[in-house]
């Protein structure tokens, strides 16, 4: 009887060897031990977050919510791609805001690409809408992002007071973005299509039950200091209806293992070039006015491309040293990661699901609109921000 070999993908070796460095840093006393309880107490409830939110959407996808509202998009669109294409749009802007863009790239955008193959419809426009939006509406909440979560505490005390900044950027991150897909596959979303035959549940009151939980957490999320209460409150009644209801469902690939240890090992790591001062020249006073936002902005947008937006905001968190100053840098790290696959990881997310479903990515071509994309939106959501602010 043979033994089945374990592929493990570089993505997965990455991680373990972030985790090995990080382990070392703390281990050593490279990163002190009281830095490393305070990053802890901060990252805790982030993490959390994410560990909740995350059942929330699987459970709600296994509930078929995401398949059933996909289908009733099909049947409002009464047949034109246009109308079809704005609800697609409101899906993938609303699953952004309250339950963050790894939901959007992960579940929201199968189903819609599934939706799209299923009336004959060329599935690459609506798969770039979930990924474009996923990153670029983002800016709304502190739930709609990680680094949003990192940022919340030090522009205000409430999400009213982040938001009060945020509403404008994230308007231009919706709005610029739309409009260049719009134009660019106007072909295939001035068309029309067949509706779909009407499908229900196959279970109802898993179905309906699912619903209300996340109907009822959306808001909650909106106005919670501490979003990680309300998220884990809805991941366990979740939990509780999926062991009545189907207890199959639940495994342990719910909890996203591999994002946390490497969320987790990017914060020890840049933590640890704080806590030794190899980044304490980011740290110095900055100009100030609209040159300085957009520095911050273009900065992060530049950092995101080249490393990732999670360990670029980190790095130059230091450097926004008023509420403003980080909202631009949240505008770079969240709007400008359209380029590089590796920008964001809901992109790298987004790509493992579109391409299982059939869907061809060529990145080259990925890249050139990213950069279309990207430099309009973040120009314009940093001077809408220096108008609001």
């Amino acid at each position: 009887m043979g033994i089945k070999s374990v592929r493990v993908g570089v993505g997965t070796w990455t991680v373990i060897g972030l985790v090995v460095v990080a382990g070392i840093c703390v281990t050593t006393g490279v990163l002190p031990g009281a830095d490393a309880g305070a990053l802890g107490a901060r990252i805790a409830p982030v993490l959390g977050f994410v560990v909740a939110i995350t059942i929330v959407a699987e459970l709600a996808r296994d509930a078929a919510v995401f398949d059933v509202v996909s289908q009733r998009l099909a049947r409002w669109g009464r047949g034109r791609v246009i109308v079809l294409w704005m609800l697609v749009v409101a899906l993938a802007v609303v699953s952004t805001v309250f339950l963050s863009l790894d939901t959007t790239a992960v579940i929201v955008t199968p189903v819609v690409v599934v939706l799209a193959q299923s009336i004959g419809l060329p599935p690459l426009p609506f798969a770039l809408a979930t990924v474009w939006l996923a990153n670029t509406a983002s800016m709304a909440l502190p739930v709609s992002n990680l680094t949003n979560l990192l940022a919340a505490s030090r522009i205000g005390e409430s999400p009213a007071a982040f938001f009060a900044l945020s509403w404008a950027p994230t308007l231009v991150g919706i709005l610029v973005p739309v409009a260049i897909l719009t134009i660019a596959h106007r072909r295939t979303v001035f068309a029309g299509y067949e509706m779909p035959p009407a499908r229900r549940p196959a279970d109802p009151v898993l179905f309906w039950t699912a619903t209300g939980i996340l109907l009822a957490l959306m808001p909650l999320l909106a106005v919670s200091h501490d979003v990680w209460i309300p998220a884990s409150v809805a991941a366990l009644a979740l939990v509780v209806l999926f062991v009545v209801r189907r207890p199959r469902a639940l495994r342990i690939g719910l909890v996203p293992w591999q994002a946390l240890a490497l969320a987790t090992a990017l914060f020890a790591i840049v933590e640890t070039l704080h806590a030794q001062g190899l980044l304490d020249f980011l740290t110095g006073p900055g100009a100030g006015g609209l040159g300085e936002l957009l520095r911050l902005a273009g900065l992060g947008a530049l950092s995101a491309n080249a490393i990732n937006n999670l360990p670029a905001y980190l790095v130059l968190e230091p450097a926004a040293g008023d509420p403003v100053a980080l909202m631009a840098l949240l505008i770079g790290v969240n709007l400008g990661p359209l380029v590089t696959p590796w920008a964001s990881l809901a992109t790298l997310l987004w790509h493992h699901r579109v391409t299982s479903l059939g869907v061809e990515v060529r990145w080259g071509r990925f890249m050139l609109w990213g950069v279309i994309a990207a430099v309009p939106t973040v120009l314009l959501a940093t001077l809408a921000l220096a108008l609001v602010a």
